[in-house]
């Protein structure tokens, strides 16, 4: 791949001096070194949203952007969006990227606007690149919503343009209400059940993605697991709530406490435990993978570089944005779909940082023999005010606690599979390699 480095200064977010706005991209590409391209197009339909949910990293945390940004995306940006994507998949001959409405609460954007922003994109793309390799549409997509408003209605329109749907479910009702309340203090739990109804079993089920699960370790965890998993979902999501040196997640105190670490741990025992797969849980199958030499598909966990991009409202061109739980602006590129490729985001400093894998990590993660596992945690949970993300994770002791369970389960059941096939067949297997 070729990159083109703009005769223009790389706008940087007000980092000053912290890691990585020092970041030397130049040097990286005279290394040798070349940018993954995204994969991943994260559009902010919408900015605002229908619940009031106290641990959300949008409208409860550092950066509160979305206060100036436009209620819905126009569809003059969309378009613009579309053609942007389109461009990048022709230039780097994806064959498959991946659109994700997003929000705020992406289902306040209606029907229409929601229709046509996967129609747009598709339709750009092929104009552009052809269709993909077997013949299909190069853009798969996929909602992430809290499932409030998710009608008959919605669920037609996914099913016509085959948009898998993935529900956000904290778990039981009162773990649930916890924390994803209306403005007015409701709970939303009941309103998400009747909603999963509708999509987990009947004709909508094939859209089914996932459930995405934020942990609190006031939960209990195993309940909190067998709760989701009542809904059948082909796969949960377990999320570390976005927290960082400078802002902790709550429950952790300074004496080595694991609280997020055992809570996984418990879950990690009973879904491995299950007699059958009862569906997948990509925490656990990242790191399991990654133990066994894989690579990662995740940004929570491992060195694979990270492909996502994020389209605001307002066309602004920004990274995950979990990083608005660090500081305000901390997700910006000072790009614009208007003004600017998708290439040249790939080139600032501050996404090369989440690419280079190993070159990215602190001096305490580069000694971790955990590294190629852990790969310092999400990114955003190592910030730091004053050295910015050039730190271990704030979950550190949770991960390594996480992962030294996995490992061992695993090696354990690796050894008495030895032991059995051995005794069988007076043949003991080779040294696992390493």
């Amino acid at each position: 791949m070729t990159m083109k480095i703009s005769s223009r200064a790389s706008p940087h977010p007000p980092f000053g001096d912290a890691w990585p706005a020092g970041l030397d991209v130049r040097a990286l590409l005279d290394g040798g070194w070349r940018p993954t391209p995204f994969r991943e197009f994260v559009l902010k339909i919408v900015s605002r949203c229908d619940l009031a949910c106290d641990h959300c990293y949008v409208y409860e945390l550092r950066d509160q952007s979305w206060r100036g940004r436009p209620r819905a995306m126009s569809r003059e940006v969309l378009g613009r969006a579309a053609a942007r994507i389109a461009d990048h998949v022709r230039a780097h001959d994806l064959d498959a990227v991946t659109l994700v409405l997003h929000g705020g609460e992406p289902l306040l954007a209606g029907t229409g606007l929601l229709g046509d922003a996967v129609r747009a994109t598709r339709d750009a793309v092929r104009r552009a690149a052809g269709p993909g390799p077997d013949g299909r549409d190069r853009v798969g997509a996929v909602v992430q919503t809290n499932a409030v408003r998710l009608g008959t209605r919605e669920l037609a329109l996914f099913d016509e343009l085959d948009v898998r749907v993935g529900v956000s479910l904290d778990g039981t009702a009162a773990a649930h209400d916890r924390h994803r309340r209306h403005a007015d203090g409701r709970g939303s739990h009941a309103e998400v059940e009747a909603a999963l109804g509708r999509l987990s079993s009947g004709p909508y089920r094939h859209l089914f993605a996932g459930l995405l699960c934020t942990v609190d370790p006031r939960n209990d965890p195993v309940e909190t697991y067998e709760a989701l998993l009542s809904h059948g979902p082909p796969a949960i999501d377990l999320l570390l709530p976005h927290a960082n040196w400078s802002e902790p997640p709550p429950g952790r105190g300074d004496r080595g406490e694991t609280p997020y670490g055992d809570w996984l741990a418990a879950v990690f025992d009973r879904w491995y435990a299950a007699p059958r797969r009862e569906t997948g849980v990509r925490l656990f199958e990242e790191i399991l993978q990654l133990l066994l030499g894989g690579a990662s598909t995740t940004e929570a966990i491992g060195l694979s570089p990270v492909g996502v991009v994020v389209i605001e409202t307002d066309g602004a061109i920004e990274q995950s944005d979990s990083l608005k739980s660090a500081f305000p602006g901390a997700p910006e590129t000072g790009r614009h779909v208007f003004t600017d490729s998708f290439d040249e985001v790939l080139l600032s400093p501050f996404v090369a940082a989440r690419q280079i894998g190993l070159r990215a990590l602190c001096p305490v993660c580069s000694s971790c023999p955990v590294k190629k596992v852990c790969g310092g945690g999400h990114y955003a949970h190592r910030y730091r005010d004053g050295n910015g993300f050039l730190n271990p994770s704030v979950y550190c002791p949770d991960l390594l606690r996480l992962i030294m369970h996995i490992r061992a389960r695993v090696a354990s059941d690796l050894s008495r599979m030895a032991a059995r096939r051995e005794a069988r067949d007076g043949d003991p297997l080779p040294p696992a390699a390493g």
